[in-house]
């Protein structure tokens, strides 16, 4: 094998990549935690029929993008392309001791299949918050207000967030004939795929990227202007919340989801500095909203529910455009450089004993010259090199060396953790 490069559409994360992406898992889960939300993992695949009967048959994810294959059992199963269906089967499979309402978040992989290109994977990590078990409004506003905290923790300030109101079984009926009435009265203005399939699934049409759909959408009826009382009620409450919150909302009729399970709630956090980078097809960071018929469309019983699905590596790169450092772990606080035999044993002691005081610290694990552990240390991102030789250890001391400045003290071996943590203090 000559090719060390991945897989088309992934990526190796090395470092520093591989810390960014770590620390950003870290300060999603404790965003989520802050606000009551448990972890759940699900696994990597499923069976095929858990996304075809909730994501739809005919839709792209089925039909375009999914990674299915057949196992020795002769099962058709599907590396996992969303995050919201696995979770809702696994808390229908033990709801009775999970209770209402229930609180997941995740951070895992996901596996489509498309055309890479930035900020987009064929294998990607995301970010999912879902509360099932309640339609209070209030669950609408908490979910938003997470990814809310996120980007804002980030240091993100360019986004904005659209919202949209899809009514449900009581009002969308209606509406669905009426929006399809002027969709016949527009098909020669279609694109060639809705002009024609609309007519299963016209709610699509509103949200095609297309140009010549774009310009049809902007005049059809809009949803919002069709709810019953409930929705309306329902949906002030969520923008009223969002207020409360400090959350400004832009309402967007065009804004859908094509699924008969998701009913009110839809809606997108949009980063502006993505948009005027020219990556206006990749400038949502991430979207979701109430599927409140999920769990039927999955053969259980009605458990309504909201949640989102945020993609990490459209976030990461949309805190570039910004201009923004992303996270990043702590860096390795000490590297212990030992010269010489005895030095090495005083060495090898004092890391552990860093380590035991929850300071990280690192040395090599052979004789090397003092120039060559130094680069070990640099290479290691190290804040301190601790040189121990034969004077030090004669005197029971380390010189110290901060290494963004080179400043070099003289410090009592006993004292390095505390020194150190000083300094990160």
């Amino acid at each position: 094998m000559s090719d060390f490069a991945p897989s088309r559409g992934t990526r190796d994360l090395l470092p520093p990549d591989g810390g960014v992406m770590r620390a950003l898992y870290d300060r999603a889960a404790e965003i989520a935690r802050v606000h009551g939300f448990r972890y759940v993992e699900t696994p990597g695949f499923e069976a095929t029929e858990v996304f075809a009967r909730t994501s739809g048959s005919t839709s792209d994810i089925v039909s375009k993008e999914m990674y299915t294959f057949t196992d020795r059992g002769d099962r058709s199963l599907t590396l996992r392309p969303e995050g919201t269906a696995p979770v809702v089967r696994a808390y229908l499979g033990d709801r009775q001791r999970l209770g209402v309402p229930f609180k997941a978040y995740y951070l895992t992989r996901m596996y489509r299949y498309s055309r890479p290109q930035a900020g987009r994977y064929r294998e990607h990590r995301q970010f999912g918050v879902e509360i099932l078990g309640t339609d209070a409004p209030g669950a609408d506003v908490e979910v938003m207000a997470v990814g809310d905290a996120l980007l804002r923790s980030l240091g993100m300030t360019r986004y904005h967030v659209e919202v949209n109101s899809l009514g449900d079984e009581t009002c969308r009926p209606a509406y669905r004939e009426t929006l399809l009435d002027y969709l016949r009265a527009h098909r020669d203005e279609l694109r060639d795929e809705h002009k024609d399939r609309f007519e299963d699934n016209p709610l699509r049409v509103l949200d095609c990227k297309d140009e010549a759909c774009r310009r049809v959408a902007a005049g059809a009826p809009a949803m919002i202007d069709h709810l019953c009382d409930d929705c309306r009620a329902a949906f002030d409450a969520v923008r009223d919340g969002l207020a409360a919150a400090g959350i400004e909302t832009v309402l967007t009729p065009t804004l859908v989801r094509g699924l008969d399970y998701y009913t009110r709630t839809a809606f997108e956090f949009v980063s502006d500095a993505l948009q005027e980078g020219g990556n206006q097809q990749q400038s949502t960071l991430f979207g979701g909203g109430r599927y409140d018929g999920l769990a039927e469309a999955l053969g259980g019983p009605r458990v309504p529910g909201v949640g989102f699905g945020m993609g990490l590596e459209r976030v990461l790169l949309a805190l570039a455009d910004e201009g923004v450092a992303p996270p990043a772990e702590p860096p390795l606080a000490v590297f212990v450089v030992a010269l010489g035999d005895e030095a090495r044993a005083a060495g090898s002691t004092l890391v552990a004993g860093l380590r035991r005081a929850g300071v990280s610290a690192d040395t090599a694990y052979e004789e090397r010259p003092m120039k060559a552990q130094l680069k070990m240390a640099d290479k290691g991102e190290a804040r301190f090199a601790a040189i121990i030789g034969a004077d030090e250890l004669a005197a029971g001391t380390v010189s110290l060396r901060r290494l963004t400045d080179g400043v070099q003290e003289t410090v009592a071996l006993s004292e390095v953790a505390a020194h150190v943590a000083g300094e990160r203090a």
